[in-house]
């Protein structure tokens, strides 16, 4: 298959990097070549975090563009305007349907655009209530996990693959909450159509 480019973005503490490494373990265990940088802002604090995983059949840099991203995976919104220039002009955009207002804008240093939700939507965002179906689920924490669920409609990997890593990856006592979430995700997913509308 032709490289192709994923971009996860969020802020600290939303799992953006347990996200981009589960991705990166399904495509190496699909048998692909795969490279992944991460850029941590102040990530404790709540700072920006993003992770471009690259894979395929050769893949020759870890890095990304402007216009370059096959698929962009946004833990909030203005995450995703922030890097939406980033994606191709026929890439797709999944995002958490949740607004996080950094500090520069809650104490009015820094003003956002009247209407992102607008914005996104033109460039066919794809809208996902991560947040809220990881508590409908049982599993508060795992957002990260159903966006990958919804991405997953999208991806040549198998479910049964991604249901492998996931069982590899998080933590046993939170493995059961973990597959619910990306099932849910999934699952959302199809039923709103992603699956015919876009395919990587």
């Amino acid at each position: 298959m032709d490289t192709k480019t994923v971009l996860l973005c969020g802020v600290g503490g939303q799992g953006t990097i347990l996200a981009a490494d589960i991705l990166a373990k399904v495509a190496a265990a699909a048998g692909l070549k795969v490279k992944l940088s991460e850029v941590h802002g102040m990530a404790q604090r709540g700072g920006s975090v993003t992770t471009v995983v690259r894979f395929g059949e050769e893949v020759h840099s870890p890095v990304t563009d402007p216009g370059c991203v096959d698929a962009l995976v946004s833990f909030e919104i203005l995450e995703a305007l922030r890097n939406a220039h980033f994606l191709k002009a026929e890439g797709s955009i999944f995002v958490n349907d949740e607004l996080n207002e950094p500090m520069s804008v809650r104490i009015g240093a820094q003003k956002i655009e009247d209407d992102p939700v607008a914005t996104l939507k033109r460039r066919n965002a794809h809208f996902i209530p991560a947040t809220e179906t990881a508590v409908l689920v049982g599993s508060p924490r795992s957002a990260n996990v159903v966006l990958l669920g919804a991405l997953s409609r999208v991806l040549p990997f198998d479910e049964n693959l991604w249901l492998d890593v996931i069982k590899a990856r998080v933590p046993k006592k939170t493995l059961e909450g973990n597959i619910a979430a990306f099932k849910a995700g999934r699952d959302s997913s199809d039923s709103r159509g992603y699956r015919k509308e876009v395919r990587l």
